[in-house]
């Protein structure tokens, strides 16, 4: 199910550091589920942006080096 890939990514991001980086890089919402789609996660971009915005979560990244605040722990 969709909903719960997202939601297993943010958790993997949340519990590992190399797998969050990875993540990070992406600069756009399309090559971010373009890369899910190559470790097996099956989601849309419409479907991240329902979870992150239930969550309360912002896809943009902020900070220096620049990183995303949307993983779970």
């Amino acid at each position: 199910m969709p909903r719960e890939d997202v939601e297993k990514l943010l958790i993997a991001g949340g519990e590992d550091k190399h797998f969050r980086a990875k993540y990070d890089v992406p600069a756009t919402r399309e090559e971010f589920v373009t890369l899910a789609a190559g470790d097996g996660y099956t989601f849309t971009v419409e479907e991240l942006d329902t979870v992150l915005k239930e969550s309360g979560d912002v896809f943009e990244k902020n900070g220096n080096p620049p990183k995303r605040s949307i993983w779970w722990t």
